[in-house]
């Protein structure tokens, strides 16, 4: 494959001309209800079938494309004993700065070509599922248009050879999550929480381009070729202090792109925008860059060692404070974003502990069980009529049959039940932290597998088991183009998970060998089998019981019109203030409204009212009275007549002489 380049043009290809057939047809539309004749204007049938066919068809090619040059790269590269050499290839010189150039390049190797299989299958079928959720909506030409600009900017991400590059990608997808989840514009709900992805990013991004500059000040240069510097730990200046600082900063960017406390907020408010975006964003894409960009420069991250603890901290905490968020939450999107931030911890524990692999293998488990997850609560919503709280659902089993069957076999594998997908991905996680020595760590992540495991059946239990509630009694099955992605989605959740198998089970950890060339392997202990095994049993109890619990609370004992049974009201009034904490979401937003917000807004209106009207102003103004006023004596000496002027003449000469006199 030498044309890597297609790869990414191909959905921006399906932008531009998705986006200007919308605008066309938007003014001809404008025309015609100003009620001019324009006969040539498309039928919206026509319409709509051509951003259907252009969306899901510029990036199905570029999925095929990926395949076709992923394919002989990986069997190649598990061949090869110490897997294949990076395959670059340069297009233009973007940028020069005497002998320093920046290039527009891609790369391809094991790290890139994982991230790419599941970003362009999993985005196909997601534009595949929008064709029939999408269909009734306004701006379906925009909504394609936005999606495939979308795919670009991750694939463009994915693929660059360098940190300049690999940032336009990283501000394309922020920019299009703005897009996509302030999509419906006209509420201000959506327009708030798409500003506030956008802002809340641009804190992590500040971070990122500082990041960018450290690694060109330690290794001269921002192509990926620092990497093998790093390995070889060939560093410029104040090599320590100045690892650190990068990549904390660069963690910082991380940080914002994948939601990692306290840069979490924006991600459940993503919520905002259409079912598919929040797949797209939580499963395929946005989300994943930062665990992508951490596993990228590894090899630096390696060199700091309290980063890589930090990390780890950062991941467990996010881990499990965004499980017991999605205890208490009742909209079926929102228990879903929580899940995703819970998850995306998981990956960042992964990689502070040093297993970069095990991290990405999360990352690409987690892509098709929860997209499978988000479709399916958006085939739940479209039946419901767009109902989304789940106290108003309940008894859809029988009524959407195939949503039910996915959804129930994506909640098992993100639960880790075995032999599903997140079971072998998630204990690698477990396993790496145990052998690691980080018992801390390993304690945290158990117990955020349990609650995983709870949260996650409450979802199934509320919205498909008992009796009907609310609307439900009227729900109905979505059309093909939603369910075949849903049956797609939930066969790979449960085989995706087969090329991690362990050696304790019988495998040969494929996933670790393809990988081993792309990131770093700092030392991590070996564990016995039979250990292995042992953990592997008790994460499998820990979410067994969590599923019981669940079921047990809001399945089996769940009446035709509570959602939860006598015993889960009585936990949730026993709790008291730590239960309306966690359903509060731990008051966070309001923590960050009084301690950040609200004295900067403070500080903004006494510069505005204080310093800028006062100050500033008083002065121009002040300047401007003295000269009216002086302006105002002066008149007073122009009266128009030529003997006042001749007696001033006289004086003002007689005055002058009686100075020179005396002088």
């Amino acid at each position: 494959m030498n044309r890597l380049w297609l790869i990414p043009f191909l959905p921006l290809a399906g932008f531009l001309l998705n986006g200007l057939v919308a605008l066309l047809a938007s003014s001809v539309r404008a025309e015609k209800e100003a009620g001019a004749d324009h006969p040539g204007a498309p039928l919206p049938y026509a319409q709509r079938l051509f951003h259907g066919i252009v969306g899901v068809g510029s990036v199905g090619l570029a999925a095929v494309l990926s395949f076709a040059a992923l394919v002989p790269y990986a069997l190649a590269s598990m061949r090869a004993p110490e897997g294949l050499a990076p395959i670059v290839q340069t297009v233009y010189t973007w940028m020069a700065a005497g002998d320093y150039t920046v290039d527009v390049a891609f790369r391809l190797d094991a790290l890139s070509a994982l991230m790419l299989s599941f970003v362009t299958f999993v985005g196909t079928l997601i534009h595949v599922y929008s064709v029939g959720y999408m269909q009734k909506e306004e701006g379906y030409g925009r909504y394609f248009s936005y999606l495939n600009l979308f795919m670009f900017a991750m694939l463009t991400l994915v693929l660059a050879d360098n940190l300049p590059l690999l940032f336009v990608g990283w501000e394309g997808v922020g920019l299009c999550s703005y897009l996509l989840i302030g999509y419906y514009y006209d509420k201000d709900f959506c327009a708030a929480a798409g500003k506030k992805a956008f802002i809340a990013n641009r804190v992590g991004d500040f971070g990122m381009v500082l990041g960018i500059f450290g690694v060109f000040a330690l290794f001269g240069t921002a192509d990926f070729s620092f990497v093998d510097l790093a390995k070889r730990q060939v560093l410029a200046g104040n090599a320590p202090l100045g690892v650190y600082a990068v990549c904390l900063l660069l963690f910082l960017g991380a940080c914002g792109k994948s939601a990692q406390v306290p840069l979490h907020v924006w991600l459940p408010d993503a919520m905002a925008g259409p079912t598919p975006v929040s797949a797209l964003i939580h499963a395929a894409t946005m989300v994943t860059a930062g665990v992508y960009l951490v596993a990228r420069c590894s090899a630096l991250f390696v060199l700091a060692p309290d980063a890589l603890t930090l990390v780890a901290w950062i991941g467990a905490g996010t881990a499990i404070f965004a499980a017991t968020i999605g205890l208490a939450q009742n909209d079926i999107k929102k228990v879903l974003a929580y899940s995703t931030v819970s998850q995306l911890g998981y990956m960042f524990l992964a990689c502070g502990v040093g297993a970069f692999s095990a991290g990405m293998f999360h990352v690409f488990t987690h892509a098709f069980f929860k997209a499978c997850l988000f479709l399916g609560s958006g085939s739940v919503i479209m039946s419901m009529h767009h109902e989304q709280d789940m106290r108003r659902m309940g008894g859809l089993a029988g009524r959407i049959p195939q949503t039910f069957r996915t959804m129930l076999v994506a909640t098992l594998a993100i639960a880790g039940v075995f032999p599903l997908a997140g079971f072998f991905s998630k204990d690698m996680i477990l396993g790496s932290a145990a052998a690691s020595g980080h018992w801390a760590l390993y304690a945290v992540g158990l117990f955020t597998a349990g609650l995983t495991a709870f949260y996650m059946f409450r979802l199934v239990s509320m919205t498909f088991f008992g009796k009907a509630r609310g609307d439900a009694e009227h729900a109905h099955e979505s059309p093909a183009t939603m369910t075949v992605p849903l049956w797609i989605l939930a066969a790979f959740s449960v085989v995706a998970g087969l090329i991690g198998v362990p050696a304790a089970l019988g495998g040969s950890d494929r996933i670790g060998r393809f990988l081993e060339a792309s990131v770093a392997h700092p030392e991590i202990h070996e564990m016995s089998h039979a250990a292995e095994l042992g953990l592997m049993l008790l994460s499998l109890a820990v979410a067994v019981t969590g599923l019981l619990w669940a079921w047990r609370w809001y399945g089996r004992a769940a009446g035709p019109a509570e959602a939860v049974s006598p015993q889960a009201h009585a936990f949730y009034e026993r709790t008291g203030l730590l239960g309306r904490l966690v359903a509060n979401k731990w008051n966070v937003d309001e923590g960050i409204e009084t301690l950040v917000l609200s004295p900067f807004r403070k500080i903004g209106t006494f510069l505005w009212r204080g310093f800028d009207a006062l100050f500033i102003d008083g002065i121009a103004n002040a300047s401007a009275f003295l000269v009216e006023l002086l302006a105002d004596l002066l008149r007073f000496f122009t009266t128009g007549h030529v003997r006042n002027y001749a007696l001033a003449f006289t004086l003002g000469f007689a005055a002058l002489v009686a100075y020179l006199w005396m002088s």
